[in-house]
């Protein structure tokens, strides 16, 4: 739900939700975004080592926000970020090691990105079909770059 009082203050600009809202009237502040949508990712993931045991599909929504706003890349593909690369490093950090929580999967990928890649800051949404009530339960994060959380 959206106030009458929202700040106009470009310092007060937030990511949440896998959407940018610019809470600021000048909506160029917000940073352009490649997204790669449901990145199957192979894993060994669970708490209980029965479920560890067997590789797992997981599938992630990936939001790279951009260092460079497009335009400024001049149709050059080296100053862009190679998306396909992106999913190729991910989906070997996800088989690289077992790991007993989503939450820290999506941790890995992120810090992948940031540390591999020329992003200004990522989202993850780590999707897994494990309840059968559910469709999926999921986690979600965002890192910038620079910052420790």
């Amino acid at each position: 739900k959206l106030s009458n009082s929202i700040s106009t203050s470009p310092h007060v600009c937030s990511l949440t939700n896998a959407f940018a809202v610019a809470c600021c009237a000048d909506f160029s502040a917000m940073p352009d975004q490649i997204h790669l949508a449901n990145l199957q990712l192979r894993c060994h993931i669970g708490v209980p080592d029965e479920e560890r045991a067997a590789p797992q599909l997981l599938h992630a929504d990936v939001i790279i926000h951009s260092r460079l706003p497009f335009e400024a890349m001049r149709d050059d593909i080296a100053q862009t970020i190679d998306y396909a690369a992106v999913a190729t490093r991910l989906e070997q950090l996800a088989a690289a090691k077992p790991r007993r929580l989503i939450e820290t999967l999506a941790a890995d990928l992120a810090a992948c990105v940031l540390a591999e890649f020329a992003a200004a800051a990522v989202e993850i949404t780590l999707k897994k079909r494990i309840l059968p009530q559910t469709d999926h339960v999921a986690v979600h994060l965002f890192r910038q770059a620079g910052t420790n959380a």
